[in-house]
C-alpha cells in the first residue's frame, strides 16, 4: 500500500530556498536537478522504510540526493498507522546539523 507524502512548513521554504539557490527558474539543467529532487521526495510512497534512520533520532529517516559536493538531506518521519510520510526538513547535506529533528 502506497503511503501519503506531506511536506511540513518548514520542508516547503526549504524547497523554496533551494529552488532560488539553484536557479531553477533561470537554468533548465537546474530546473531538471531540482524536479529529480522533488521525485526522489515523492519516492517515498513507496517502501519509505528503505531508508536508513538517522544518528540524531532514530524515529527519523534520512534520504540523500544529489552527487559529490551537491547533496541534500531529507528529513522524514514515518507513520504506519496511517500510512503517511511527513518531510520535516530539506537542507544540504554539508550544513551542519542544528540538533534533533522535531
Amino acid at each position: 500500500m502506497a503511503y501519503h507524502v506531506s511536506l511540513t512548513v518548514r520542508a516547503q521554504r526549504d524547497l523554496q530556498a533551494i529552488y532560488e539557490y539553484v536557479h531553477a527558474g533561470e537554468s533548465v539543467t537546474a530546473r531538471r536537478w531540482y524536479d529529480g529532487l522533488k521525485r526522489a521526495i515523492l519516492s517515498l510512497e513507496q517502501h519509505p522504510r528503505r531508508c536508513p534512520a538517522t544518528s540524531e533520532n532514530r524515529n527519523v529517516r534520512h534520504l540523500l540526493y544529489g552527487h559529490k559536493s551537491y547533496v541534500y538531506r531529507v528529513l522524514f518521519r514515518v507513520r504506519e498507522k496511517n500510512k503517511r510520510v511527513n518531510v520535516l526538513h530539506v537542507h544540504h547535506g554539508a550544513r551542519r546539523r542544528s540538533g534533533r529533528a522535531r
